[in-house]
């Protein structure tokens, strides 16, 4: 199978579709002109975040240290917190600017995008001043402990408990499909801390260290091996874990308000830059196809075509938001657009790994590839786009979000008689 290189196409300016202003350009040549300076070579074509064992995970957290001393981590928070209050579509050049480059943009992951953003919004000041530059450093990283075992894409139907003790939380539970467990010093939890109140009240979220984790600790990870061979993701079983009250964002018993916040920034966020690793993936397909003769076949052609049509919605949808974005509106919290862009991208995902093996024909049956269990990289592009239309909430949760709230269906009937 031939080893996959990661093809870089410079992607369409955003002002093709939303006019940035002079600032925003301005943004641009300024980082152009460092990025030219310091991007590091060795990182060229390497994909962000590394997967479990990644023999780039030191150049990664180098480079990651290079763009936080010199202030280009956490960009969109406000600078009185440590970032640089940089717009919606001048964290979009400077997405784009990264993917000209040909290097990844290392960012704090779910503690910049989701932790973050909730802490600046519900926290007090003494949390701001604790929690934020920890995160901005990299001293915390963050693992998610919403779902469970009960409840996935029903999330306020969870069971974990919080008892509070003094001046701690005690937490007893269980949490499953922990990503990037495996480096994670921090989790943002929820708990119910008040059992009689109604089902989206009671809840608490809560910042829980895990770094000291095990049999013992309170906090134990047990890996789940994926079908790609990896373990990207652990169970969480929590038995007495003990956090400060100091910890909880937004108040005991008000966590729900706060998960609203962290949802809404984590959708929000992907919509306008989804299509951007989905393109680099195109064309490497595109390279492959052409190394085994196929290029001129018309069907081969057509299936092609199909996913750079996808792929130029994703983006155009993503500009949408932009446009919104810098006309003052705050669309990130509206249906339309996160539970859109997350069927549109993950039933894309699916369908583009099931057309790369496809492409490869019989070769693709078989192991030999360079990953772990002998996968190839299209192998184990196909197997891990399988769960994309689970987590985060199923496709057929996202459809009846679009039907009951965007559209104004009546709510689907889910009795035994319907």
């Amino acid at each position: 199978m031939t080893t996959h290189q990661t093809a870089y196409r410079a992607l369409p300016p955003t002002a093709a579709a939303v006019d940035p202003g002079p600032e925003a350009e301005d943004f641009r040549h300024e980082f152009r002109a460092w990025l030219s300076e310091h991007a590091p070579p060795e990182l060229r074509g390497v994909g962000w975040p590394a997967p479990p064992g990644s023999p780039h995970t030191e150049a990664l957290r180098d480079w990651g240290k290079v763009l936080c001393d010199a202030g280009y981590m956490c960009v969109s928070w406000p600078r009185e917190y440590g970032g640089r209050g940089l717009s919606p579509v001048e964290v979009a050049i400077m997405n784009e600017e990264f993917d000209r480059a040909g290097v990844p943009r290392v960012t704090r992951g779910r503690a910049e995008t989701t932790v973050g953003p909730a802490v600046i919004a519900h926290g007090t000041e003494e949390q701001k001043a604790y929690f934020l530059p920890r995160i901005i450093s990299g001293e915390h990283v963050y693992c998610q402990g919403f779902s469970e075992p009960g409840a996935g894409s029903d999330l306020a139907g969870l069971r974990t408990s919080g008892v509070v003790e003094g001046d701690e939380l005690v937490i007893t539970g269980q949490k499953v499909w922990t990503s990037g467990y495996y480096e994670s010093t921090m989790m943002f939890c929820l708990v119910r801390t008040d059992p009689d109140a109604p089902k989206h009240a009671g809840i608490s979220y809560v910042l829980l260290p895990v770094a000291e984790n095990g049999p013992g600790t309170g906090v134990e990870f047990r890996p789940i091996r994926q079908l790609t061979g990896r373990s990207g993701f652990a169970e969480t079983f929590l038995d007495g874990a003990r956090v400060p009250l100091f910890n909880v964002i937004g108040g005991l018993h008000q966590g729900w308000r706060v998960t609203v916040t962290t949802l809404g920034h984590e959708r929000g966020n992907r919509a306008t830059i989804a299509h951007v690793a989905y393109a680099r993936d195109f064309w490497a397909l595109v390279e492959e196809v052409r190394a085994r003769g196929l290029a001129g076949d018309p069907a081969v052609r057509e299936k092609l075509a199909w996913a750079w049509t996808q792929i130029e919605t994703m983006r155009f949808s993503g500009l949408h938001l932009l446009a919104a974005l810098a006309a003052g509106q705050d669309p990130t919290t509206r249906a339309e657009n996160g539970s859109v862009t997350k069927i549109r991208w993950s039933e894309y995902a699916r369908g583009f790994g099931e057309l790369a093996l496809d492409l490869l024909g019989p070769e693709a049956l078989t192991a030999g590839g360079a990953g772990e269990d002998g996968l190839g990289y299209w192998q184990e592009q196909f197997l891990s786009s399988r769960s994309g239309t689970i987590w985060g909430g199923t496709a057929e949760v996202q459809r009846n979000i679009i039907a009951e709230r965007v559209l104004g269906l009546p709510k689907e009937s889910r009795g035994m008689g319907r």
